[in-house]
């Protein structure tokens, strides 16, 4: 049986899965399942290493169709977003975004449509890049400008983590202890687990820019 499933990944606070659930089904897709990645960084997490994008390998069969909002919920460079679409494609899974109704088709036709998808393809992961590269420089330029003129202002984001969860993945990890298990132990996302024990100096450095300290 063919299924229609939906991939949505949510890197902030802001962003939801159910807003972009939505939206797919308003856009008039019919969706069987909804596969998730929240609170998960596309720029550092690759989609094999995604809870949610090992789960679409696992799912996703021959003459299935995956849903996403636009081609960098699969990537965020050229070469990530070309590299896991061909996978897919190549199962004879067809990609349909929901922005611009974009098909990528898994089984093309003729060889004339099999040639537009694939310069459309190689047009959209160009145009993905070129998007993630602008959005990283204008934020650049605003937490610049932002120290310059309010520097007792600018924290950025509020850490979701405490001075003590720092300690406790530090003594963890030096234990042998794995991610996941601290993850569920402490009950944080274990991408970010993950991320303050590779860089315990940093994530001490922005619970103090927050002056955060853990209850008594």
């Amino acid at each position: 049986m063919v299924k229609t499933l939906l991939y949505a990944r949510t890197s902030s606070s802001e962003q939801t899965i159910d807003h972009q659930t939505l939206i797919a089904e308003q856009a008039g897709f019919k969706i069987d399942d909804v596969i998730e990645d929240s609170d998960v960084s596309g720029a550092q997490i690759p989609l094999r290493e995604r809870d949610g994008g090992k789960r679409l390998f696992d799912l996703l069969k021959d003459g299935d169709i995956l849903v996403v909002r636009w081609v960098d919920r699969l990537g965020r460079n050229y070469d990530g977003i070309q590299a896991n679409i061909r996978l897919f494609l190549d199962r004879g899974v067809t990609i349909k975004t929901v922005i611009n109704n974009m098909v990528f088709d898994a089984k093309p036709p003729d060889a004339m449509s099999k040639a537009v998808r694939e310069a459309m393809l190689s047009f959209m992961s160009a145009m993905a890049e070129a998007q993630a590269i602008g959005l990283k420089e204008a934020q650049r330029a605003g937490i610049a400008h932002a120290r310059a003129t309010k520097p007792e202002l600018y924290k950025g984001r509020k850490p979701t983590y405490t001075f003590d969860d720092v300690s406790r993945i530090q003594a963890l990890r030096s234990e042998g202890i794995g991610v996941n298990q601290i993850a569920r132990e402490i009950g944080l996302n274990k991408f970010a687990v993950s991320r303050i024990s590779r860089d315990i100096d940093g994530a001490l450095a922005k619970l103090s820019k927050w002056e955060l300290r853990s209850a008594p």
